[in-house]
């Protein structure tokens, strides 16, 4: 465990193993324990790196609104301040996004990428075939965002994971650990929502980006992560697809033999 100050914050992270960079971004609500089940496997062969993004559990929280952009431009300080270039990052949900935003903006720090379904609604509300399925997507989030604006923090925890990233009655059967570092986050997810840029994406800069892209989805997931990544697919010149059978939106979660199957030829390449 340690800590790196990059782009004017404090960031906690764990690097385990040795050999080429890979860089592990986690979702919403959660932070680097995420990866506890995978980091094993990872640290075999590479240098596995997994952190507390900006305001989540032991990295600082500057108590200002955050943004999407400073995720990207903390990353990118994180590549560089434990000497990874070019790395591997792998982003989960929101952490695909991330990684992403970064794709596009310094493609220069990395080899490869990886993301399982980010939640790019806002691509999808320009497209008038697709645009009822992002308005669905983001009627939902509503509701949690207006159990975060009441700071009921759990409750509105709850109401996540059950409606939008796990299906229902998922919370109950999350570890005691994993439900308090939930609550303990959720006001980063409110700061997410307020962040106009946070569920768009950059398609033109991502479309320069040249390295391999592994585009991931679950079976068993809303069908809004499938058309996001079909958009994110057209503009990659890269992109490889791959679909997990019955591990919802966090294989790294509840597949963490197989993500590791899936995942680790990719970042030794």
């Amino acid at each position: 465990m340690a800590e790196i100050r990059v782009n004017g914050v404090s960031l906690h992270y764990e690097a385990r193993g040795e050999g080429p960079g890979v860089v592990l971004v986690h979702g919403s609500w959660s932070d680097a324990d995420s990866w506890a089940r995978v980091l094993p496997g990872l640290a075999e062969s590479t240098t596995a790196v997994a952190y507390d993004r900006r305001g989540h559990s032991r990295s600082e929280d500057l108590l200002t609104q955050g943004s999407v952009h400073e995720d990207a431009a903390d990353l990118a300080g994180l590549i560089q301040g434990l000497g990874l270039a070019p790395a591997f990052v792998y982003g989960d949900s929101y952490g695909a996004l991330i990684t992403l935003r970064l794709a596009a903006a310094r493609p220069d720090l990395l080899r490869g990428i990886a993301v399982h379904e980010p939640p790019g609604s806002g691509l999808l509300l320009t497209d008038p075939d697709l645009r009822p399925i992002g308005t669905a997507f983001a009627d939902r989030i509503a509701a949690v965002r207006e159990l975060l604006e009441q700071a009921e923090s759990a409750a509105a925890a709850e109401l996540y994971v059950d409606s939008l990233a796990f299906g229902p009655g998922a919370w109950e059967q999350l570890p005691a650990p994993v439900r308090h570092t939930y609550i303990r986050n959720a006001p980063t997810y409110l700061d997410e929502l307020r962040d106009p840029d946070a569920l768009d994406l950059d398609l033109t800069g991502l479309a320069r980006f040249s390295e391999p892209a592994l585009l991931t989805q679950s079976d068993d997931s809303v069908p809004m992560f499938g058309e996001v990544l079909d958009l994110i697919d057209l503009a990659l010149p890269k992109a490889e697809r791959h679909v997990y059978g019955g591990a919802g939106h966090a294989p790294h979660l509840s597949q963490p033999e197989e993500w590791v199957r899936v995942v680790l030829p990719r970042a030794l390449v």
